[in-house]
């Protein structure tokens, strides 16, 4: 085997990805780095805040001690330097300069492109939005400038001590985000978009909660919104509290804004502000629907538990092989706990796994939840940064549910996901995800139900004395579905069109079928696209499986039927288990679901035969 390549200089740089408008966070490729201690955290956040531009010593040395500082902080503030060189280029060899973290003048330099920092793409909008306002086209100024806010996700540098984000150079952040919304919301009142800038002036408020220029946006952009009542309340709250804090009474910029919205002066060019609707997205509930007690009350439990988190949106990703009936599970609990998120219910379907549509797109998702919670389709931000961005805003201050049906993976569904609290996310999917799950996200995996669950199942699409008519015939029935509900509905559609027939002769029908091609065709174009999704090992994988003599699968007893290390053919177990298309009853011990050992049955017969 050959030596790697190294990576280009090109190819480093799309490795990596910084965030400090918010959560201090760092990216190499889809995965998440560890920043290490505070203080290092400090100085990547201000070489992050000053990039391109070399930070002194001294100013490195005041942010990371506030002014005590120990007599080896030039060394200390080598180290943290050198591990943020090793972190951030793990190939360098030891010694080695590196292209990111550089020194200069005396201090170090963060050398990163725009697209690689949202502090530097928030400035190139800002400055995109200042030259579209100097060319005479403010409506475009008003898209630049909110993809600009859009960039911007809580307080700047979160992550890093209090002491440091004091610091004068974190401020300044802050104003820069401040007079940017000011900007945008003067824009926006004067062409039509106030609705888009509103969530964005409120969050400004939480940097400076007296700011009056701010203040008085607020209350414009209320009001061009029609919502007069809200907007005198929101005059009154900041006059009340300036009176408490400072002894004063409104300058004359928010009282001409309270003037004008006394006097109806305000131009109202749309419809009522965007975050007043309130979807109601969920498809219709089975009325067959049986059993699931366990993983309804697991579901409760999560939505108990975000209600009572501070601060915390809670997601729970409910997984399972396909046609185990979780979206049906999905829906089910959604209808019963809608009155618990009055903000309104939205659905999407992702169609991960659908053996027709292609997945749908995220930026294209977000477009129909933004046009569900009352954005006009023309006023929609051009890019996906900005659809998410608007999307948070809109959500901020709900208690909604995000039901997100079949995700295909975790980059599917992650912009899609709401951060408020009292918000509860709802995903389905066959993969595990474990991405959300390590961001904090509650797994639950569904299994087919108990045969009495089954039975159950089959009774109520059946009919209840049918069934009872013929109890041999339905135990038989629902085993040979494997208990499934996707099997147990396909052939509950046919003894309902065959309801002349006694289930005796459909349960023979089924004991004489070979596999899958005892059940309509859509069952197997279900398992099939699970197959279809995987790499070509882990489909070489699973075909064996079915060769495997007895039910309990292990590492080396799958090793003999690939020929391959065990250490290999365990790390792909674990991905088929991830995938549902196994399951891991015990560490290191997996089972195949009788229906995909058809399928792996008939696959491993047809890949033989085309060789």
């Amino acid at each position: 085997m050959g030596r790697a390549r190294p990576a280009r200089d090109g190819e480093l740089a799309a490795m990596v990805r910084f965030e400090v408008l918010g959560p201090l966070r760092v990216w190499r490729g889809e995965s998440e780095l560890d920043l290490g201690f505070p203080q290092q955290r400090a100085l990547l956040a201000l070489l992050l805040v000053r990039s391109g531009r070399p930070v002194p010593l001294g100013e490195i040395v005041e942010v990371l001690w506030s002014g005590r500082p120990p007599a080896t902080a030039a060394n200390v503030v080598r180290r943290y330097a050198v591990s943020l060189r090793r972190l951030l280029e793990p190939g360098l060899p030891p010694r080695t300069p590196g292209r990111r973290v550089l020194r200069r003048g005396g201090g170090y330099l963060l050398a990163a492109e725009p697209a690689e920092v949202d502090l530097l793409r928030f400035r190139d909008l800002v400055k995109r939005g200042t030259q579209q306002v100097a060319a005479g086209r403010p409506e475009d100024a008003v898209r630049e400038f909110t993809d600009a806010l859009s960039q911007w996700r809580g307080t700047v540098a979160q992550g890093v001590p209090e002491a440091a984000r004091a610091h004068p150079r974190f401020a300044g952040v802050n104003r820069e985000i401040v007079h940017a919304t000011v900007t945008a919301a003067d824009l926006a009142l004067g062409h039509g978009g106030a609705a888009r800038i509103l969530p964005s002036v409120r969050k400004a408020l939480a940097l400076d909660p007296l700011n009056e220029s701010l203040h008085a946006r607020l209350v414009l952009c209320l009001a061009a919104c029609g919502a007069q009542t809200d907007a005198l309340a929101a005059y009154e709250t900041v006059r009340r509290r300036l009176a408490a804090d400072l002894g004063v009474v409104p300058g004359a910029e928010l009282g001409e804004a309270h003037t004008r919205v006394l006097r109806r002066q305000v131009r109202q060019p749309g419809r009522p502000v965007a975050s007043y609707a309130r979807p109601a997205q969920l498809p219709p509930d089975l009325t067959v629907f049986s059993g699931r007690a366990a993983a309804l009350a697991a579901l409760t439990e999560a939505a108990d538990a975000a209600d009572t988190a501070a601060g915390v949106a809670a997601t729970v990703v409910v997984g399972g092989m396909p046609g185990v009936g979780k979206s049906a599970l999905a829906v089910r609990w959604a209808h019963e706990a809608a009155a618990r998120f009055p903000d309104g219910q939205l659905h999407v379907e992702l169609g991960g796994f659908d053996p027709v549509r292609r997945p749908l797109d995220p930026a294209e998702a977000l477009r129909g939840m933004l046009v569900s919670l009352g954005v006009p389709a023309g006023r929609l931000p051009d890019t996906e940064d900005a659809l998410a961005g608007l999307y948070r805003d809109l959500m901020a201050g709900r208690r909604a549910l995000v039901v997100l049906d079949d995700a295909a993976g975790p980059e599917q569904v992650r912009r899609l996901l709401p951060s408020t609290p009292g918000c509860l996310a709802l995903v389905t999917s066959r993969q595990a995800l474990p991405a959300l799950i390590s961001c904090g996200a509650r797994p639950l995996r569904l299994e087919p139900p108990s045969a009495h669950e089954a039975e159950e199942l089959l009774a109520r699409r059946i009919g209840a004395e049918r069934a009872a008519g013929e109890p041999v015939a339905v135990r038989e029935i629902a085993a040979r579905c494997g208990n499934l509900p996707l099997a147990l509905a396909a052939t509950a559609a046919r003894a309902v069109g065959r309801h002349h027939f006694p289930l005796a002769a459909l349960a023979g029908e089924l004991r004489a079928g070979s596999g899958l091609d005892a059940f309509p065709a859509g069952v197997r174009a279900a398992f099939l696209r699970s197959y279809q999704a995987l790499p070509p090992e882990h489909a070489e994988l699973f075909r064996l499986l079915s060769r495997h003599p007895g039910p309990r699968i292990t590492p080396a007893s799958a090793a003999a039927l690939t020929r391959r290390p065990a250490v290999e053919v365990h790390a792909r177990l674990g991905e088929l288990a991830d995938g549902h298309l196994l399951t891991e009853e015990e560490p290191a011990r997996y089972t195949l679901h009788p229906l995909l050992w058809s399928l792996a049955d008939e696959l491993a017969e047809e890949h033989t035969a085309a060789r």
